[in-house]
């Protein structure tokens, strides 16, 4: 019988040696994913599961990328919502305390109620500044940028860099208004038994400041006569001293139906983009650019335009006529008779001034007249009192609308070339075609068309949140008017008594401004668009988190182990190593002479 040897170098040796190597490597492999619950230290110790476990990881890397964003984003969508919050508060605050002023007529309040107003001014431009990570959440794109200047600047300008503020804006929107009689720039005269009124002569003084006559009536036709002549709208030629370049942008202010004004900013546009809406063409001219321009307008009434220079944009108002008002007297009114003038201003609204016959009247009179000896007499009193009760209304209800309108201008500053607020001109006849360079920017942030769409969020694969905002929205502009128009007045008078009339004037336009018109944006429509997104936001983090977990879960037997699992294994292979070294030890010292023992 042959007894093989088992020694270093023999096949049996050498098989067994290897046995055990692959179980030491084993073990130790078993005792590293005990340690790390780790299938592999390496993707290629995966095997054909590692293209899972790549694809698997890669996508949980994603979703962890659209959580962060969201996470980022909250913070900046809350810090709006609140700042919105505080805007519509302010905004309420400041229109309640006007109506339950002017509801009370208490002489003492109105100045209260201006420093209420400023008061409500400084805070409104704190909310409109608000960072969230060092970002101007009202700024659009312009992040670095403090959307909003000071409240002081708003209403004082910055005079040491000769630029305007509201209260000088106002100021020059009343003396335009007004005009030179103090009258609301009508013309008064007065015949034997007439009395003639006219508006201004210049078409486009007319288009834009003063009253405008509407109707006139009298109570007893017989005694007293009212008439009436329609003005006629102007012809308006638009033109260019320069070639817009592309991109170059035009404000136009047109008249409304109802005899208020709105603005228009219109863009230059080369080939087709000039058809857009918002743009006129480009023509191989400067005159055919400028016929591009009125087309752009669809017919509406011009009643100013104004651009940077170049392409310096001018309006020539031609022909039209200016209404005119006749009154006469007869003969001599019967006390309680009366005439009634209706005036219109360019905000939209009416005047109606009614004048009564009495037995006797004061000669400051704006609400009655005296009935005189003769028609004559009676004439002459009639047109004195018609004076006064046109400069009464100038000073109170027209200069209430020039606040307003003064008001809206200043905040419809844009710092894009050409749209800063309009200024009244040098003649006092309309408003400068040149944007002027001396009044304060309120807004210093991005002019976007589309606020929302300034800031994005990748929230998902195939979902984006738009969360953009900017201080120059509609809403937010009408909110800072309407605040600041109660803020740059003083209604006290310089002998120390309070204007109530004017208070309540102003009051009703500041209110106005307040209030969303039903085709105006609101400051509730804003809030909405930012709850929209906070939903949408809120869904998405669902979504990204279940999926994450359902990915993960995915994992589990690819990159990681059973601890209960591996430790079996490891105990069972450990019994096997020892026994193996056992044998191994008990073979390696078997010879014929150990065996013979």
């Amino acid at each position: 019988m042959t007894i093989t040897a088992f020694a270093a170098g023999t096949y049996r040796f050498d098989r067994q040696s290897a046995s055990l190597v692959s179980m030491k490597n084993q073990l130790d492999g078993l005792a590293q994913q005990l340690s790390t619950g780790r299938t592999a230290e390496t993707y290629g110790g995966l095997g054909v599961a590692r293209t899972t476990s790549l694809s698997a990881h890669a996508a949980i890397s994603a979703q962890d990328g659209y959580l962060a964003a969201i996470g980022s984003a909250e913070t900046r969508v809350k810090l709006t919502s609140a700042s919105l919050t505080q805007l519509k508060a302010l905004s309420d605050s400041t229109r309640s305390n006007l109506t339950g002023i002017v509801a009370t007529r208490n002489e003492k309040l109105p100045s209260a109620t201006v420093q209420l107003a400023a008061n409500n001014l400084s805070a409104a431009v704190d909310a409109l500044n608000q960072q969230a990570a060092g970002v101007y959440v009202f700024s659009g794109r312009a992040t670095e940028t403090a959307p909003v200047v000071s409240d002081q600047a708003i209403l004082d300008g910055i005079p040491a860099e000769g630029l305007d503020g509201l209260r000088t804006l106002i100021a020059e929107q009343k003396k335009a208004d007004l005009g030179p009689s103090g009258n609301g720039r009508l013309t008064q005269s007065v015949g034997t038994r007439t009395i003639g009124l006219s508006e201004d002569s210049s078409a486009e003084a007319r288009a834009n400041f003063g009253f405008t006559i509407m109707a006139a009536s009298s109570s007893n036709s017989a005694t007293l006569g009212a008439n009436v002549v329609a003005g006629s709208k102007p012809d308006v030629a638009l033109r260019f001293t320069e070639q817009p370049a592309e991109g170059a942008q035009v404000r136009v202010v047109v008249q409304l139906a109802d005899g208020s004004q709105t603005t228009l900013d219109l863009t230059a546009r080369a080939g087709e983009a000039g058809n857009a809406a918002g743009a006129f063409s480009i023509g191989a001219t400067k005159e055919e650019t400028a016929a591009n321009l009125k087309r752009a307008l669809g017919g509406a009434d011009i009643a100013s335009v104004q651009s940077a220079s170049p392409p310096g944009v001018a309006a020539d108002f031609s022909n039209g006529q200016a209404a005119t008002a006749t009154l006469t007297v007869s003969s001599n009114p019967a006390p309680g008779d009366t005439i009634t003038l209706k005036l219109g201003m360019h905000d939209g609204t009416t005047k109606s001034i009614t004048l009564t016959a009495a037995a006797t009247a004061g000669a400051d009179s704006a609400t009655a007249f005296a009935i005189g000896a003769t028609p004559e007499e009676t004439t002459a009193n009639l047109s004195r009192t018609l004076q006064n009760a046109l400069t009464t209304a100038a000073n109170t209800e027209l200069s209430a609308s020039s606040a307003g309108r003064a008001s809206l201008n200043f905040f419809e500053g844009s710092p894009a070339a050409g749209l800063s607020p309009r200024r009244v001109a040098v003649d006092g006849n309309g408003y400068a075609e040149t944007a002027s360079a001396k009044t304060v920017i309120w807004y210093k942030g991005d002019t976007a068309s589309d606020p929302r769409a300034t800031a994005t969020v990748q929230a998902g694969t195939s979902r984006t949140v738009e969360i953009g905002a900017q201080a120059n929205e509609e809403a937010i502009r009408r909110t800072l008017a309407g605040i600041a128009a109660m803020a740059a007045e003083n209604f006290t008078t310089g002998t120390g008594t309070v204007d109530t009339a004017r208070f309540e004037a102003v009051s009703s336009r500041a209110a106005n401004l307040l209030t969303a018109g039903t085709s105006q944006q609101s400051l509730e429509q804003i809030g909405t668009d930012f709850g929209l997104a906070a939903s949408s936001m809120a869904n998405a983090k669902s979504v990204a988190n279940t999926t994450k977990a359902t990915l993960q879960d995915s994992l589990d037997g690819v990159d990681t182990v059973s601890t209960e699992e591996v430790a079996a294994k490891l105990l069972s292979l450990q019994t096997q190593l020892q026994a193996s070294y056992k044998v191994t030890s008990i073979l390696s010292e078997m010879s014929l002479v150990n065996y013979l023992r």
